[in-house]
């Protein structure tokens, strides 16, 4: 009995051993075994998603999106900015400009909080004011591409904006983006035309060739309108509640 019993615990022993160092240094490993791939590389990208030019009749606008990341796997800091300007009046907004760090919940999820910034630019009196935020990116089902975030300003302002993407592969270079965004506000901020409730939806399809991987020039439509208490406050401003455009620009990414 003393005998099987050591020579149980010494098969363990053995095993034990033997899976330490395949699992370590591969010294005892089969030599067809492969080693462990690290999951703790930094690797980085930039991608300029969108930089494209808009026409809505006479109206001319540029406008940016773009994102940077580096960091490992699961863990990541993200940067990521998005606004307009108006080529005749040289005037527009930063949408917002976010620093934040990323963490790989589940496959193909990320969770995200860190600070932003919004701000405007030109002729007049200028603003800007700050805001923490959490917020969920990720691949849904049926390959639906999703950013959202919720934001609170320094005012205690409270604001949610959602961002969904799909691409069709028409060939291989070939793709047709449809998006969609929209944004809700929890309480009225007229300084920045912002009325509680459903503020906008906007939508837009984006015929894109890619040249190579890291470059694709596209064309598309986009299409705006503003809702609720947010197009009331730009009816009294004079300004426009829905707007269609012609957009061309390219992506790009390294």
């Amino acid at each position: 009995m003393i005998n099987r019993i050591k020579l149980v615990v010494g098969a363990s022993a053995f095993t034990i051993a033997s899976g330490a160092g395949a699992a370590g240094t591969g010294v005892q490993a089969k030599p067809d075994w492969t080693l462990p791939i690290p999951d703790n590389e930094i690797f980085g990208q930039i991608l300029g998603d969108r930089l494209e030019y808009q026409r809505d009749g006479n109206n001319e606008i540029a406008l940016w999106d773009v994102q940077a990341w580096v960091g490992t796997d699961r863990k990541r800091l993200w940067i990521e900015t998005e606004g307009e300007t108006d080529l005749a009046t040289e005037g527009g907004d930063i949408e917002n400009f976010d620093a934040q760090y990323s963490y790989r919940l589940a496959p193909f999820w990320d969770i995200q909080t860190g600070l932003g910034a919004q701000a405007t630019f030109g002729p007049g009196q200028n603003r800007e004011r700050y805001s923490a935020l959490i917020g969920l990116q990720g691949l849904a089902p049926f390959w639906f591409e999703v950013d959202t975030n919720l934001r609170v300003t320094e005012d205690g302002d409270l604001s949610y904006d959602f961002e969904a993407e799909y691409d069709w592969l028409l060939t291989q270079r070939l793709i047709l983006q449809g998006r969609g965004e929209t944004l809700v506000a929890f309480s009225d901020v007229e300084e920045w035309g912002v009325g509680s409730g459903i503020n906008n939806i906007g939508l837009g399809l984006r015929l894109r060739y890619h040249f190579s991987r890291e470059f694709a020039p596209y064309v598309g439509v986009s299409y705006t309108r503003y809702l609720g208490n947010t197009r009331d406050l730009r009816e009294r401003e004079g300004e426009g509640t829905e707007s269609s455009s012609f957009v061309a620009g390219v992506r790009w990414w390294f």
